[in-house]
Formats: C-alpha cells, sequence, structure tokens
C-alpha cells in the first residue's frame, strides 16, 4: 500500500511539472521578440574610408565616430589598410580598435593636408610657463577634450609620419602629436603601436583614470608625457626615443592651474636610446657618435615642467639600455614627494644613472615658492657601464635642502677615467638653469655627488669602475644628517674614499673601511 502511494505521488508531480512547463513554453511562443541590440561596431569602411594610403580618410573616420556617438557609443573599426589622417576627434564612450595590418598614418602639411588649428589657450599669460607643445591639444593626429570613457585599442600602427617635432619653420596647418586629451577621465590606450609620434607620441594632460598597457612607441621626441593626471597606470611599456624623454611625468601651467600628477605607476616597462624606427623594426640600432657627444635620452624622468608637483608614485621592474638615467625634478615650485622607485636595471648609460634636482628656474606665476623634494626611497637598482661624466646627483638649492632620501641594494658599475685634475674641481650650482646633468660638467667624484640634502641613508651601496679613476666615490657638500651602512667603493691607490664640505651629523656603520663612528660636524675633510 505504501509502495503504491508513493507511485501515485510521483506520477501526480510529473504531470503537473510537464502541464507547467507546457505551459510556459506557449506562453513563450506567443510573446513578441525582443528587440535586436543596436550596433555598437562601426567600420570606418562603411562611412567612405578607402584604407589605401592616398585618399584622405579622416572625414569619413569623423563622420564614423560621430554616428557611434549619436547612438550612445560603440566600436569605431580600422580592418587592415593604410588610413591617410589628418585631426581624428574623439567623442565620449567611443573606442578605436586599429586592426593587425591597419596604420593610421599622419599626413603632411607640406602636402597640402591641414590639421585642425592649435586652439587659443583661454588662459593667455600661462603660455609663459611652459612650451607650446603643452599648451595646445587640438592640432595633433588623434585628439579629445573633456570626455570621458574613451580608448585606443589594438594591435595596428599609429604612424605620425607627417607630423611635425616643434613649431619654428613649420608649414601652416601642422599637427605635432600623435594622441593628445586634455581634461578626460577614463581612459585605456592598449596595445597599439606609434612611430614617430611628433612632438609627442601621447600628451594627457588632466586625464585621471588612465591606463596605458602594452604599448610600443618608437619615436623622434617624448614618447609619452603625463601631465597634471590622477590614478595612472602604465605597464608593459617599450619607449624608444633617442632625441628625447621616454615616459615623462609633469605637472606645467598649461590648464591654468597648479595641478600635482599623484598616485600613478609605472612598471614592467621599457625605455631606450636606439636610433629612431630600430626598436619597432628590430635592429636596435645604436647611434655612437650621438653617444660620444652628449648621448640619446630616452629616459624615465619627472619635469622639467614642475608647477603642480608629484605626489604618491611608485615605479618598479624597469629596464633602461644606451640612454639617461632616471631623473626627478623640481624647479618650478613643485612638491615632490612620496617616490618609490624600486627593481631596475641599467646598461650603457650615458649621463647620471640617477638625478635629483631642486632649483629655482621658476617658470610659473610669481608667487610661487621653491618646491620641495622629500621622501624618496630607491632601492634594488643595477647600473652597468655609466659614463664617467656624471655620477650619481642628489643636489638641492641653498636654503633649500632635498629631505628624507633612501638608498637601498644599489650596485653602480662606471667606466671610470677620471683625473686628479677633476677631482679638485669646484662645481658651479646651476640653480636657476635648465635642470640637466650635462650642465655640471664632469664631476669631482666618480660615484655620488650630493649637495644641500638634509637625511640621506646609504644602505648595502656599492659603486665601481672598469677604468683607473682618480676621483673619489663620494663628495658631500652642505649635508646635514647622512648615514653610510654597509657602503662599498673601489678607489685608486693614494686616492679617499670620500671627500666632505660642510657636512653635519655624519655616521659610518661597516662602510668604506672606515671605523664605525659618528662625526658632528666636518668643514673640508678627505677619507
Amino acid at each position: 500500500m505504501k509502495k503504491q502511494n508513493l507511485i501515485f505521488v510521483l506520477t501526480g508531480a510529473l504531470l503537473f511539472l510537464t502541464v507547467n512547463l507546457l505551459t510556459a513554453a506557449d506562453k513563450k511562443k506567443n510573446q513578441p521578440a525582443p528587440p535586436a541590440p543596436a550596433a555598437t561596431l562601426f567600420n570606418v569602411l562603411d562611412f567612405g574610408a578607402k584604407g589605401d594610403g592616398k585618399t584622405l580618410d579622416s572625414p569619413s573616420i569623423n563622420k564614423a565616430i560621430e554616428e557611434a556617438a549619436i547612438k550612445g557609443g560603440g566600436t569605431v573599426y580600422f580592418p587592415a589598410g593604410t588610413y591617410l589622417s589628418v585631426s581624428i576627434r574623439l567623442k565620449s564612450n567611443i573606442s578605436l580598435y586599429i586592426d593587425q595590418g591597419a596604420t593610421i598614418l599622419a599626413a603632411s602639411a607640406s602636402d597640402g593636408y591641414k590639421y585642425d588649428p592649435p586652439e587659443p589657450n583661454v588662459w593667455g599669460d600661462s603660455l609663459q610657463y611652459q612650451d607650446f607643445g603643452h599648451s595646445h591639444w587640438h592640432n595633433s593626429l588623434i585628439w579629445g577634450e573633456n570626455l570621458q570613457n574613451i580608448s585606443i585599442l589594438g594591435p595596428g600602427i599609429i604612424f605620425g609620419k607627417g607630423l611635425v617635432r616643434g613649431t619654428n619653420n613649420t608649414p601652416e596647418g601642422s599637427g605635432n602629436k600623435a594622441i593628445a586629451l586634455k581634461w578626460c577621465r577614463n581612459v585605456i590606450i592598449r596595445d597599439v603601436s606609434i612611430l614617430m609620434g611628433g612632438w609627442f607620441g601621447i600628451l594627457a594632460t588632466g586625464v585621471d583614470n588612465l591606463t596605458l598597457d602594452n604599448l610600443k612607441i618608437d619615436t623622434n621626441r617624448d614618447g609619452m608625457d603625463i601631465d597634471c593626471c590622477i590614478n595612472v597606470r602604465v605597464s608593459n611599456c617599450f619607449v624608444n626615443s633617442p632625441q628625447d624623454d621616454g615616459i615623462c611625468l609633469k605637472s606645467c601651467y598649461g590648464l591654468g592651474v597648479a595641478r600635482a600628477t599623484e598616485n600613478v605607476t609605472i612598471t614592467n616597462c621599457q625605455v631606450s636610446g636606439y636610433e629612431a624606427g630600430s626598436l619597432l623594426d628590430g635592429t636596435y640600432k645604436r647611434d655612437e657618435k650621438r653617444a660620444a657627444g652628449g648621448g640619446p635620452t630616452g629616459r624615465i624622468k619627472f619635469g622639467t615642467e614642475s608647477n603642480g608637483g608629484f605626489k604618491n608614485i611608485t615605479i618598479s621592474n624597469c629596464v633602461f639600455d644606451f640612454c639617461r638615467g632616471l631623473a626627478l625634478e623640481s624647479v618650478d615650485g613643485a612638491l615632490l614627494e612620496d617616490i618609490t622607485i624600486t627593481n631596475i636595471t641599467m646598461r650603457d648609460i650615458v649621463n647620471a644613472p640617477i638625478f635629483l634636482r631642486l632649483g629655482e628656474r621658476m617658470r610659473g606665476p610669481k608667487e610661487a615658492a621653491v618646491g620641495e623634494i622629500r621622501r624618496v626611497m630607491i632601492s634594488n637598482i643595477t647600473v652597468y657601464n655609466a659614463d664617467l661624466k656624471n655620477g650619481v646627483i642628489i643636489c638641492g638649492d641653498p636654503g633649500h635642502d632635498i629631505k628624507d632620501i633612501r638608498l637601498s641594494n644599489i650596485r653602480i658599475y662606471y667606466k671610470g677615467g677620471g683625473t686628479a685634475e677633476q677631482a679638485a674641481r669646484e662645481v658651479p650650482g646651476f640653480e636657476k638653469e635648465y635642470p640637466e646633468p650635462y650642465r655640471f660638467g664632469i664631476l669631482p667624484s666618480y660615484g655620488f655627488f650630493v649637495r644641500h640634502v638634509d637625511g640621506i641613508r646609504f644602505d648595502n651601496v656599492e659603486v665601481s669602475f672598469k677604468e683607473n679613476d682618480l676621483r673619489p666615490a663620494f663628495f658631500l657638500d652642505d649635508v646635514k644628517n647622512a648615514e653610510f651602512i654597509f657602503v662599498k667603493a673601489q678607489k685608486s691607490e693614494g686616492v679617499p674614499f670620500m671627500s666632505v664640505k660642510n657636512v653635519t651629523n655624519l655616521s659610518f656603520f661597516r662602510s668604506l673601511d672606515i671605523i664605525d663612528r659618528k662625526i658632528e660636524k666636518a668643514d673640508n675633510e678627505k677619507m
């Protein structure tokens, strides 16, 4: 009886479930179909672009962008082909996707093509505070202003062949930037290659929530300038720029306000100074004459435009090859603070491997005060074959010390070759000059030149040279509270490890073959 009741219950449940499923299917069958989704892919060929490298395609490209914007956004798609263009005007909620085999080719004003004119800078007098290139954005191959949610993606190429490098003696209607963005947010630029990007491969000014990832930039001036930006992630990028800076953080006055560049990470990147174009074609050519005459640039740098400041920035896991070294500069009133730099390798460096410079060029509003550099930590650095002229330079301003610097786990191998005459050289201050290591000339020390600094610690730092050098490893001038812990330095016979002037509170612990001690005051000594 129990078994029969169970069978009866299960049969009833199955019948009930079947009826309900059939009813639901019937209702669904009688309902109208959902509307088809609006198109989100806008192929530029459908808007009249030819992609033949001869027809000017930017009007068709802009038409596709405008249509996508009208429909709420989407992807403007570039299939394989060469798209001759002047100014391409981005819109909010738009992605440009440059496919494999696709090239956006910058037309030349010398051939009669015209880019959008440089817009007036409403701040007027602020033009005296930064270069022309930092004051205008519209005269570019791809530009956007006051936008949100935009991206430039894909494995294709942006070739700035027709872009100019500056403003002097250039044809009317010229463009001078590959990508220029002003007052934008939520921006992604990923996977594309930029060849010959003009004055700037990428100029981002006042751009927040910016991601630059897996880019290959091979150019004849700056690779990327990140200017007055907040919340920036730069990762997995190759930047080759022999004639200017590679990855450059700035905080200029082009927006009419001193806005800091802050909350930035730069990681897993490579910068270099090979001949322009030889990164992308895989030849990695080097101009050794250029190296002998001052060298290529191609570095990671903060400045020189430095009105707004630099805060809360980390740089990690980066490679420098055949270029200048790392530069952190505040010369226009900027506060540069809370910087961490770690896991860097450098090879064939043509000037100072590390350059920290606080100066008073003061290209900005008259009321601005001299800036500050403080709380900088640099660790796990290996440098091979650094130039003999400039060791590491950490140089403040008289009355304005660089403060709280930590250097740890650093190995630097210099070329060497310095002379006794160079060891006796007096180095001018150059506080009001454009900040570059070459201005200091050949330094009186081969390893570290430290001046106007309050609070610096060397921990597990080692310097050496390949060719005999008659200069001491360290030169300290107007330095307070310096600590040397487990520091080693190669030295030539009869040459002191260190030369100091006007130094207070100097301490050693198991360093430099100097007995552990603390020196309250040293006016002019060799150690």
